[in-house]
């Protein structure tokens, strides 16, 4: 979930007209015009946050996109797993503490934490926020080969390094108290990692609050989510589009985007891939979403993209969905309701759900 999915829409403003109302004496309200604005941020979960929305007027803009980018920063650090931040009780807290105490949480941690739990269900385990032990092992090594000059001084770690973490990441030492608002980490040695699960529940979350306060048109992009509040004002969905994994590009163009664009209405559009973040030793690369399983890094797939209403949950999917066959992946996704999803294939084949085409342009 590491991608950045813009929206490729048309240059220039897009005006559109509200339905009229009507009132109780049948008189028709004036038509408002809404305007089309966009803004980006970069200061969270560590990408490129885009929002495009239709507004009144500059100040409502303003005003939701404050509150917005608001929302997005508190989710950031809570959800953190290596900064503290003053007054702030996050997930490095929970880590920090693991086998020494419970620790008192945001209601914001704890139902990110229920989905994920829920999900690892769903997915039969291969969606474990408990592998923080084997994916810290990862994440060390991918920082290493970063500051490396030379390709040929990158390494890898050992089975025997691997194995010896994932003693570790057992979900049921996730301890969590409803009543008490606590998380405890059984297991001294455990650590939770929430990449797979904590931007696309903070997107999920951050949109409803927004449409709550009254937005009720806009696309978000924050990396490789994309959530989709309501339609445009002239009652058209708005599209996504799908990265190509053999020809992924920092710098986002049509020729980078492939397959027919994916028509989005209260709906979120989620990708992981390999091309996303990964290391080279020795010619080859090895990205970071890694199978429970093997304890390396998954090789089924190159992407894959999960459609459904809620953005919290495709994160989940796309990460569950990655690290399984595809058949096993096909028959999952057919049993779950309003869930659609593509597979791009090594040798370059894209696979996609029985729906998935009825929410593509044509």
């Amino acid at each position: 979930m590491k991608t950045t999915l813009f929206n490729r829409l048309t240059a220039g403003l897009l005006a559109a007209v509200l339905c009229l109302s009507v009132l109780a004496s049948c008189a028709a309200k004036p038509q408002k015009e809404l305007t089309r604005y966009s803004t980006i941020f970069y200061d969270v979960f560590d990408t490129v946050t885009q929002v495009i929305a239709y507004c009144e007027s500059e100040e409502e803009f303003t005003k939701q996109m404050e509150a917005l980018h608001a929302d997005l920063i508190s989710y950031n650090q809570l959800y953190d797993i290596y900064n503290d931040y003053d007054g702030v009780v996050n997930v490095k807290t929970i880590n920090d503490n693991a086998g020494k105490a419970p620790v008192q949480v945001d209601d914001r941690i704890l139902s990110m934490l229920e989905l994920a739990q829920k999900m690892y269900d769903t997915t039969n385990g291969k969606l474990n926020v408990a592998m923080g032990s084997v994916l810290n092992i990862w994440h060390n090594y991918r920082e290493a080969a970063e500051s490396h000059q030379n390709e040929a001084d990158n390494t890898l770690p050992t089975q025997e390094e691997l194995e010896a973490a994932a003693q570790h990441c057992d979900i049921n030492n996730v301890v969590i108290d409803e009543q008490a608002k606590t998380v405890y980490l059984a297991d001294p040695e455990m650590s939770l990692d929430v990449g797979s699960v904590g931007k696309g529940y903070a997107v999920e979350m951050v949109c409803q609050a927004a449409q709550a306060r009254g937005l009720t048109s806009a696309l978000v992009s924050v990396g490789g989510n994309l959530r989709a509040i309501g339609k445009k004002p002239d009652g058209s969905q708005w599209t996504g589009g799908v990265e190509n994994p053999w020809n992924a590009s920092e710098v986002y163009t049509t020729d980078s985007l492939f397959g027919a664009a994916i028509n989005m209405s209260d709906m979120a559009l989620v990708t992981s891939g390999d091309y996303q973040r990964y290391f080279v030793v020795d010619g080859k690369r090895y990205h970071h979403l890694i199978d429970p399983d093997t304890l390396w890094p998954a090789a089924y797939f190159n992407s894959v993209t999960v459609l459904c209403p809620d953005s919290g949950m495709a994160d989940c999917l796309t990460t569950g969905l990655f690290c399984m066959p595809l058949e096993e992946g096909q028959k999952l996704v057919e049993s779950l309701d309003g869930v659609e999803a593509m597979w791009c294939t090594p040798d370059q084949q894209a696979v996609a759900s029985s729906g998935w085409k009825s929410h593509t342009r044509q």
